[in-house]
């Protein structure tokens, strides 16, 4: 009996490219099935691509392997820019098998997507930790500095203790071994799965935060400077979790 059209197109959304059944199904002269080849055909091209481009992400945790490291520690932060609400780092150790090809800066994937990513991050990562500095203590030393200590509270939170840092754009306050690299989240898989779990951290935050100090949107705009959140900030005030040292912050409160 002849396969249905449907039953081809659904067996192709899940098959490998080893399936046996490919070569039966492409001396099939049906167009539906044609086209399902072809959707098939680019949806494995896209896997193989995000599975290259993953691999060379790596390349900076390769040489170190090679040199000997055994738990290289990837750091980042998020919620430098905000007018509201903590920075948060994530410090990651991923170990040589790591397969979530997905993973890279946290800014250039759906929230779907880092929140199925994280779990995986935590369960297969060698060890990671996280970082939350205050607003007030941000006023007190600058955002730059309380971004520092946030990764530095990150990597000292982590259960296995890091032999090197792969940081973004940053150096931190530790005695470690450690590489500054810009742009290093899209350059790294280690930094991107920092730059992910810091996210996904900071955003469950804003959410609770929204629950307690309404009328900003902090659910919506994580502590950025939307237009919502500066007529919730006009209208209301400063609310407990604002970067007093941040304009218009200041400008109200001067």
């Amino acid at each position: 009996m002849t396969e249905t059209i449907a039953a081809i197109k659904a067996a192709l959304k899940t098959a490998a490219f080893d399936d046996e059944r490919l070569a039966a199904w492409r001396l099939d002269q049906r167009t539906g099935v044609q086209a399902a080849l072809k959707s098939f055909d680019k949806r494995l091209e896209k896997e193989a691509k995000q599975k290259a481009d993953f691999m060379t992400r790596f390349a900076f945790e390769s040489e170190l392997w090679e040199q000997g490291f055994q738990a290289i520690a990837g750091v980042d932060e998020v919620g430098r820019g905000p007018l509201a609400g903590p920075v948060v780092a994530a410090a990651v150790i991923l170990p040589a098998d790591f397969d979530a090809y997905g993973v890279i800066d946290s800014k250039q994937l759906s929230e779907k997507v880092r929140d199925e990513l994280v779990a995986h991050i935590k369960k297969d990562a060698i060890a990671y930790g996280v970082g939350v500095v205050s607003a007030e203590r941000i006023d007190e030393i600058n955002i730059y500095e309380a971004s520092r200590e946030a990764m530095k509270e990150a990597i000292l939170a982590m259960q296995v203790p890091a032999d090197y840092l792969l940081v973004d754009a940053m150096v931190v306050d530790l005695p470690l071994p450690q590489q500054k690299l810009i742009k290093g989240d899209a350059r790294s898989n280690s930094i991107g799965a920092a730059s992910i779990l810091a996210k996904v951290t900071r955003d469950a935050l804003m959410v609770k935060y929204d629950e307690q100090y309404p009328g900003y949107g902090f659910a919506q705009n994580d502590g950025y400077g939307t237009k919502a959140h500066l007529a919730g900030l006009a209208k209301l005030g400063p609310c407990p979790i604002h970067r007093r040292t941040f304009a218009p912050v200041k400008k109200l409160l001067s």
